[in-house]
């Protein structure tokens, strides 16, 4: 096959150089560089506000997601100078990387010429790198825990969330999980919020001790259970961005949910193929995020609690689970 020219596209105010637009990425559903471009750009809102000005991971997938992938914290040089950063401090290797600070549609689009795929944030913005602002509810099926005991957990996390008074925006993982974020004010570190999501996470194992599990280490964890994943919030931890594309087969999409969906949501519904209609008729599902800032102190009060009980406490610098 010849090699197809390189094009132009228009984003925002910006010119956007797609290399080999061509190229298939995904060969099972038949995508190519140019349908994932095409494809941020239908959701261009939503991913915009999903990544605003966090320190970015970029998965990258330079021959497609049947090649190898590329984990990229720093943004490679030759870069346009347009392109923003913010620059993290890694404490255990002594190390800086400045990472891809998205502000607008054509970062999006340029990581994609990069052959990204998919964007994993960190929970926290450049003004407060050390901060989180978002606090991260992971809900990660064991390998023998189907959907439906996904679906009753996240009911319950709903339950335990209303009942503290926060706001949770639901989303699927892209996978066979899901993520709920929760808005808060960024004066606390990482170990502080991660202490606030084990307390959480107690709590809804308490509620619903028959489906869910806490236990750090996956060897001894109840395979069927679902891990109520609090160290998705330590430092330089990151999880796939709503909005993201994942790098399957399927090319399935994390995929912002309204909380009465997700009795009826199946994971393989939101794809590169179908979000951008979904997208065009709802919109951005998280939009009022921002404004729904939750104060996080009950959740430290519960954590002294079981602290005091001599329930074991968070890391400092939190072990591989594996």
């Amino acid at each position: 096959m010849a090699k197809t020219e390189a094009v132009e596209i228009e984003v925002g105010e910006r010119d956007v150089r797609l290399s080999s637009p061509d190229r298939v990425y995904f060969p099972e559903a038949g995508l190519t560089k140019r349908d994932v471009v095409d494809y941020y750009l239908a959701v261009g809102d939503g991913i915009v506000r999903a990544l605003r000005e966090r320190p970015c991971m970029l998965h990258r997938f330079p021959k497609g997601i049947e090649g190898d992938k590329v984990h990229q914290k720093r943004i490679p040089a030759g870069a346009p100078p347009w392109i923003e950063t913010v620059r993290v401090h890694f404490p255990r290797y002594d190390r800086t990387a400045d990472e891809l600070c998205v502000t607008e549609l054509a970062h999006v689009a340029w990581a994609v010429q990069m052959s990204t795929i998919e964007f994993h944030p960190w929970n926290s913005r450049r003004g407060h790198v050390e901060q989180p602002d978002e606090w991260r509810i992971d809900l990660d099926p064991g390998e023998e825990c189907d959907w439906a005991r996904v679906r009753r957990v996240a009911h319950v996390a709903h339950e335990v969330l209303d009942d503290l008074g926060a706001t949770g925006w639901p989303k699927t993982s892209g996978g066979h999980g899901l993520h709920i974020y929760v808005r808060i004010a960024p004066e606390h570190g990482f170990t502080d919020v991660r202490r606030a999501a084990l307390a959480f996470a107690r709590e809804v194992e308490r509620r619903a001790q028959d489906d869910v599990t806490t236990t750090w280490w996956r060897k001894d964890r109840d395979p069927a259970a679902v891990f109520v994943d609090y160290n998705q919030n330590a430092r330089d931890h990151t999880i796939a961005a709503a909005y993201s594309i994942r790098g399957n087969a399927r090319a399935t999409v994390s995929a912002p949910l309204t909380w009465d969906e997700i009795d009826d949501a199946e994971p393989d519904d939101f794809t590169v193929h179908t979000m951008p209609t979904r997208f065009a008729k709802l919109g951005d599902l998280h939009e009022g995020i921002d404004d729904a800032i939750f104060d996080i102190a009950p959740l430290l009060e519960w954590a002294e609690g079981d602290e005091a009980a001599g329930l074991e406490q968070v890391d400092e610098d939190p072990p591989a689970s594996d």
